[in-house]
């Protein structure tokens, strides 16, 4: 077995653990963080595969921006709640 193959074979296992652990996990900051790490290993692996630009591009978009647009909205939908619960 060559370092490659061992080195994708535990990006696939993280790709695995991390895609089922967003479907386990109750806390939706948790679920933002696992989408989060499955980025970061889809971009590991684009890596791998010897496409870097698809890498970069995943990288950015997957592992940073979608998180990011998460947590924001997250925030904005607890302070809507706690308007209304202050509200009646």
């Amino acid at each position: 077995m060559t370092a490659f193959n061992i080195v994708n074979a535990i990006i696939i296992i993280g790709l695995i653990i991390s895609a089922v652990s967003i479907f386990i996990l109750d806390d939706v900051l948790q679920c933002i963080i696992a989408t989060s790490v499955l980025g970061t290993f889809l971009a590991l692996e684009f890596l791998l595969l010897k496409a870097p630009d698809v890498a970069i591009a995943e990288g950015a978009v997957g592992a940073i921006l979608t998180p990011v647009i998460f947590i924001i909205t997250l925030n904005k939908v607890k302070r809507n709640k706690n308007k209304e619960e202050k509200n009646g």
